[in-house]
């Protein structure tokens, strides 16, 4: 006879990622949470309508662990679907609402989502036959109001016959207050997965990274850890949340009970100096990118910036001369160069006091988190500055790849003590005496010209070093005496008077001549991700177009 499920009811340790915005709302109820436009939302309010949200899922069979996904822009209701889809006792899927049909059609199928929580945009794509998604069963839309005579249908299966077993289609605000708000029974446990969050990927379809609860509360409370938050801060999130940068800014702030400003796109860099002066904001998580943006600014040092606590970077290194530049606009600020990887959210962190005497290095291991470095043959390296694959030991590090038995074997690997998993990062980097970490390239960005491999970022921070210089890229291009040739595509910010020869002249003085670029392109902008990284593929496409 089975005994029937039970998890349980005693008082616990907060352990689940939805426990979060529960504390948070129990300590703080009115606080304000989130700020979206002219929209604002207290901790009671989003800890109720994530509750309405949880049950209503539930009303309509969704199983623990069944994959939901949220295709919306950054918004109230984004974060709604992320507490609601948890206490559900689901997994949640989100996806860029800048992904086109096939990608989208690719991710819904690849995890078998049930539920899909979107606009009217994001609907036609299902209603009018665009995509096939044989397992979706509700889709709950936020923008009802703007369909077609301003009605939902009960039954959307005459709409798409043929393509797809869809059940029912609601409008997200109606279907929430037609449940209740009592806290949905708790079903899962800190080894559940909590999310998949889906790899851009540079080529093939994107992978599913399973994250568990476990997993998620590690990274969110060893980065709230270091980088000492409290009630009082209030973040301005500018990155998507299907970025794990972007998604930890919310996770993190119900974390600590602070107020996220959500924000859809960085494209006008003086309504982000507006936004920092009128939200009073002490918390700004850029990418470089958005830092090249603000920089290009000549009035920025003008500004009354004293609130602004802390300044964070991820996903590519910020150049030396942009970390200066920041610290002289910014000077109550400290600014945290770190490095991550979906697979584990957060690696390691340069305290701010380290700057000065560090400026290339992303610092050591997080709280709770063990990294050394490997050599081609898979052994530890123990002298220092020697260039090793970065490998990551701890509680954050992801159960695998959705459905890839062969990727994740390839990146999950057995660890030194029986039945654990270490993760190999597949990026290259050195460490000095101390054990502080300075990334070299990625596995497959290393160029190898005239028999030596070089990485680009060397060559990339001298050429930040420039006065004038916003973006810069270094690839490599296929040549008949050196294999691959170095070509340097450069953005200079408006007004500045360069040339190719002059970046080239900075390069010769300050680079071995083997390191100087045999190529020099100068451009307005450099191509970049919905996540604001340099795009080095699309440029690589371009040169291999015009051969």
């Amino acid at each position: 006879m089975l005994l029937p499920h039970h998890t349980s009811t005693q008082k616990e340790e907060k352990m689940l990622l939805s426990d979060f915005l529960l504390a948070s709302a129990q300590k703080h109820p009115l606080k304000t949470a989130l700020i979206d436009g002219d929209r604002t939302i207290t901790y009671g309010r989003l800890d109720e309508l994530s509750s309405r949200l949880g049950n209503g899922l539930l009303s309509e069979g969704i199983k623990r662990q069944d994959r939901i996904a949220v295709y919306l822009e950054n918004s109230v209701e984004s974060v709604i679907s992320i507490f609601g889809i948890l206490k559900a006792g689901g997994v949640f899927v989100i996806i860029n609402p800048q992904v086109k049909s096939k990608k989208l059609s690719y991710i819904i199928n690849d995890c078998q989502v049930t539920t899909l929580i979107t606009d009217r945009s994001g609907a036609s794509l299902i209603l009018d036959g665009t995509i096939s998604c044989p397992h979706l069963k509700t889709i709950l839309i936020t923008s009802y109001e703007v369909m077609q005579d301003g009605i939902i249908p009960q039954t959307i299966s005459d709409l798409v016959e043929g393509k797809g077993n869809f059940l029912k289609a609601a409008a997200f605000g109606e279907f929430l207050m037609a449940h209740g708000d009592t806290e949905p029974p708790r079903s899962s446990i800190d080894i559940d997965l909590a999310s998949l969050m889906y790899t851009s990927g540079s080529t093939g379809n994107p992978k599913g990274v399973m994250l568990t609860h476990l997993n998620m509360v590690t990274a969110a409370r060893s980065i709230i850890q270091y980088l000492e938050n409290e009630p009082d801060d209030i973040i301005l999130n500018y990155l998507p949340l299907s970025f794990d940068y972007g998604l930890y800014q919310v996770l993190m702030g119900a974390g600590f009970g602070g107020t996220v400003v959500l924000e859809k796109a960085f494209v006008y860099p003086y309504q982000a100096v507006q936004k920092i002066l009128d939200m009073n904001i002490t918390g700004l998580p850029l990418v470089p990118a958005m830092a090249a943006l603000l920089l290009q600014l000549k009035d920025l040092h003008t500004y009354d910036f004293s609130r602004v606590r802390y300044i964070t970077n991820t996903g590519q290194a910020f150049p030396p001369a942009h970390i200066r530049q920041l610290q002289k606009a910014f000077n109550n600020a400290r600014v945290y160069s770190m490095y991550g990887l979906t697979e584990c959210k957060r690696v390691a962190y340069l305290p701010p006091s380290e700057l000065q005497n560090r400026p290339l290095s992303v610092g050591k291991a997080i709280p709770n988190t063990e990294v050394w470095l490997i050599d081609e043959q898979g052994n530890r390296i123990d002298t220092p500055w020697t260039v090793g694959e970065l490998v990551i030991r701890g509680a954050h590090v992801m159960k695998g790849y959705w459905n890839k038995a062969q990727e994740t074997a390839a990146v999950l690997r057995p660890g030194i003590y029986p039945d654990e998993k270490i993760l190999l990062s597949r990026d290259y980097f050195k460490m000095d005496e101390e054990g502080f970490l300075y990334f070299v390239s990625r596995k497959d960005d290393v160029i190898k010209s005239g028999g030596e491999r070089i990485s680009p970022k060397e060559i990339e921070d001298v050429i930040y070093e420039m006065d004038g210089v916003s973006e810069v890229a270094v690839i490599g291009v296929p040549d008949t005496i050196l294999g691959y040739a170095l070509k340097a595509f450069v953005a200079f910010k408006e007004g500045a008077d360069c040339s190719e020869e002059d970046v080239r002249k900075h390069c010769r003085e300050h680079l071995e001549h083997n390191r100087v670029p045999k190529f020099i392109e100068l451009r307005e902008m450099l191509p970049k991700s919905s996540n604001g990284k340099i795009r080095k593929k699309d440029l690589e496409i371009e040169e291999s177009s015009a051969v």
